[in-house]
């Protein structure tokens, strides 16, 4: 129990053929929700640290040392993950800080200059058995910095795995960031072609506007890491809304903000429940989201 290594996480769901969780922390309380949802399912989770968030908080030393306090705390396995880190000198911080895994995103960048950053990443994560995401194929949205429609090729991903030895891979097969229903599309036949020529896991970002049907379908195809990050956010938001609309005198933060850490706790169990399903689960014991807000 405690504080792992993504790579074990990650490695014990693609020989299940289960799907693992990976969450956003925004701030503390959703830490706190996420650790919290992981000990009530019973399952392991991906706590992930993006490079956004940590440019919101300041700095990197007060959030990381926060998330990975809450990990070390937990009864249940967590690993501590970078995600979406353009500078390759954050992915080296988080790594000596003792992330479980970084994501270092060279998407923007041409085939020859992501695999030649990535490696450079990759090589410094190996001497501390770290494991290193990649991404190859746009994944949609992000406020017009990766393109929609794109998708990625297997014999360029397995190329892209080879040449740069990542550990996991985020693959374009659909989804898009900053949806704001869940009604992406996910080529579930590609998936199956990058499943069987890609050697590692393969991560699905822009999660949230997927629905629940159709994630499983994907696990059950290839993919391993669901990343969801807006889809939380919404239930935290719209549950202290709620909250101040039937009190509107309240002055105390904690009040609101702990109805919002509930809220994040209990729809992140239930999807780790979710994803955690293999084919011969029944998947009515699961009652599908009715939140329709995106982004991760």
């Amino acid at each position: 129990m405690t504080l792992v290594f993504t790579r074990s996480i990650l490695d014990a769901a693609r020989r299940a053929g289960r799907g693992v969780g990976a969450f956003n922390v925004l701030h503390l309380e959703t830490a706190e929700a996420l650790a919290a949802a992981a000990e009530e399912a019973g399952l392991p989770v991906i706590l992930q640290l993006s490079e956004n968030a940590i440019h919101y908080h300041g700095t990197f030393e007060p959030i990381a040392a926060a998330t990975l306090a809450i990990a070390e705390a937990s009864t249940a396995d967590i690993a501590v993950h970078l995600d979406h880190a353009e500078d390759p000198e954050l992915a080296f911080r988080a790594i000596d800080r003792g992330f479980g895994s970084v994501m270092y995103d060279g998407a923007k960048l041409d085939f020859a200059e992501n695999v030649a950053t990535t490696r450079r990443v990759v090589a410094y994560a190996e001497t501390a058995g770290v494991l290193v995401e990649a991404e190859l194929g746009e994944i949609g949205g992000k406020d017009g910095a990766h393109a929609p429609g794109v998708r990625t090729d297997p014999d360029e991903a397995a190329r892209f795995v080879d040449e740069t030895g990542v550990g996991a891979l985020a693959v374009a097969v659909g989804s898009s960031h900053a949806m704001t229903e869940r009604t992406a599309s996910i080529d579930l036949e590609l998936v199956s072609r990058l499943a069987g020529v890609v050697p590692v896991p393969l991560v699905l970002h822009g999660s949230s506007g997927v629905s629940d049907e159709t994630i499983v379908r994907g696990i059950r195809a290839g993919l391993t890491k669901v990343n969801v990050s807006t889809h939380l956010n919404a239930q935290f938001t719209r549950a202290i809304r709620t909250y101040l609309t039937a009190n509107p005198d309240v002055v105390d933060s904690r009040k609101y903000i702990a109805i919002g850490r509930t809220a994040v706790r209990d729809e992140a169990a239930r999807l780790l429940v979710l994803f955690a399903q293999t084919a011969d689960t029944d998947s009515t014991n699961h009652p599908t989201s009715h939140i329709g807000q995106a982004n991760e």
